[in-house]
């Protein structure tokens, strides 16, 4: 499960990285955040020639829900079934995207040690970059005019050694290279694109303990990330 991220490096800065352009409207340095859970805002790339990168709410919200409430548990989708399930097999059919972190937040629950939130980001420093789905929503019972909603979700797998234990699933991170067949839904068979969905090669991420606090949407700041040790139980 991926339920809380960091996104602090302004859009204008993830764009250039990504060589791609701003969505219309879409404010070059952003709000900073320590602490983004589902339902926030999320920043993704799309599109394959013309790459835009754009703002979604975080929970995947299918074009034929009739109750917003779905998104609520659609912030995650497995990579083992995103095929095939029925929330997810359109988006992942004709709508990828790339989510991009500057980390993200996992407790640890092993035994004789206090729960203690860790946080990971790449072993490189550079920006994590999710396989992720998105959607465009609008509530039929307001008529044609209603506002469109952009949502989004990430897909998570099966933990590679880097997790150490805290979780049994990790969001499935690409790397560079890996963005072009991965938004190229339209042309790569199905199988190929499910391939780019397995762990991270060991040694990709890199983590530490962080204080309880980041359990409180409400609190935010870079103060978060700052390494907190929780110690042992006994």
């Amino acid at each position: 499960m991926c339920g809380r991220v960091a996104m602090f490096t302004p859009p204008e800065r993830v764009a250039r990285l990504l060589e791609a352009t701003l969505a219309a409207g879409l404010d070059p340095e952003g709000r900073p955040s320590w602490n983004v859970g589902p339902q926030r805002t999320l920043f993704a790339l799309t599109g394959l020639d013309d790459r835009v990168l754009d703002r979604y709410r975080w929970g995947l919200l299918p074009s034929w829900a009739k109750d917003a409430s779905i998104s609520n548990r659609l912030f995650n989708a497995r990579g083992e079934t995103v095929a095939e399930k029925p929330s997810f097999r359109s988006a992942f059919a004709h709508r990828p995207c790339v989510v991009a972190v500057d980390g993200f937040y996992e407790w640890d629950h092993r035994d004789g040690r206090k729960k203690q939130p860790h946080y990971f980001t790449r072993s490189d420093g550079s920006l994590l970059l999710f396989a992720g789905l998105h959607e465009s929503w609008r509530d039929r019972s307001l008529g044609d005019d209603a506002p469109v909603v952009n949502t989004c979700t990430i897909i998570t797998t099966t933990p590679n050694d880097d997790i150490d234990g805290i979780h049994d699933r990790m969001p499935v991170v690409l790397e560079s290279s890996e963005i072009e067949p991965w938004l190229d839904a339209e042309g790569l068979e199905r199988d190929v694109r499910l391939a780019l969905l397995d762990p991270a090669p060991k040694g990709t991420l890199t983590h530490y303990g962080v204080a309880t606090t980041v359990g409180n949407v409400r609190n935010d700041g870079p103060e978060l990330i700052e390494p907190s040790e929780a110690g042992s139980l006994f």
